[in-house]
């Protein structure tokens, strides 16, 4: 663990005022803590500024200027705490299979925890689909407040991460628990952070998941998720920095203009 990792300054941003211990009851609150307090948000892909994953930019982005980010962002920042808490991690790559109609790269990173001879599934980077607390990897039914979840065996060692959507099982991305390097998810950044087909590049997003509401915008589309029910608007263009501002707690300079909405 790099000498200059400020884990008090972390555990203040998220609210987490216990004892950090490599055990379960530490890995289960601050997973939620993080996922609760931290936005998924791509607004510097948006603006056209470079996502940088070192841990000096991670900390000044999500802990000193509060600010969120996305997967490769908040799960290398977590990824450093449970290092510095003793946490036996190893980060791996998944295909994001949520919304696709055919193969995706691998442009999602997570995290597997051994803890007692078991592995968990951490993900604090999903976004308003994703998780609130680690999922053990035993292709069980998990409940997670409104939300239900479980981690199926696939061919090949492929692991495949699921939801409950209006009674059927959803699969939201497939992985294997298998260690990548930070050159793997630096390559995997560039593409998702600067390629033109990237859904990053082509919309504006902000998401952050509750116990008893998950809220999402995309581009001018906000929703307030509970469970099964959806409660959504269009957005008027001048409503987007507000709601960014007072809705996710993100500061966002006046006047930012936004890939997403320059054509």
């Amino acid at each position: 663990m790099a000498a200059d990792f400020d884990l008090g300054a972390y555990l203040r941003r998220i609210g987490f005022t216990g004892e950090v211990r490599p055990d379960l009851t530490t890995l289960r609150a601050l997973h939620l803590a993080h996922a609760t307090t931290i936005p998924f948000e791509n607004l510097d892909i948006q603006m056209g500024l470079p996502i940088r994953l070192d841990l000096a930019s991670l900390q000044d982005k999500l802990v000193r200027r509060r600010r969120g980010g996305y997967c490769f962002e908040q799960n290398s920042l977590f990824l450093a705490v449970l290092q510095a808490a003793g946490f036996e991690t190893i980060p791996c790559e998944a295909r994001v299979r949520l919304g696709a109609t055919e193969p995706l790269p691998r442009t999602h990173m997570l995290l597997v925890v051994r803890l007692e001879g078991l592995h968990w599934l951490v993900d604090v980077g999903f976004g308003g689909e994703g998780l609130l607390h680690p999922v053990l990897l035993d292709g069980g039914a998990q409940v997670q407040f409104l939300n239900t979840y479980r981690v199926v065996d696939e061919a090949e060692g492929l692991k495949v991460l699921q939801s409950i959507h209006d009674g059927a099982w959803e699969d939201l991305y497939a992985f294997r628990a298998e260690a990548r390097y930070p050159v793997d998810f630096e390559l995997a950044n560039h593409y998702t952070s600067t390629h033109p087909g990237s859904r990053f590049v082509k919309t504006l997003t902000a998401q952050l998941a509750g116990t008893s509401v998950r809220r999402i915008l995309r581009n001018l589309a906000y929703a307030e998720i509970r469970g099964e029910a959806v409660e959504g608007r269009e957005l008027a263009p001048d409503e987007v920095i507000p709601t960014l501002r007072n809705v996710f707690g993100l500061d966002v300079p006046e006047g930012a203009r936004f890939r997403a909405f320059e054509g």
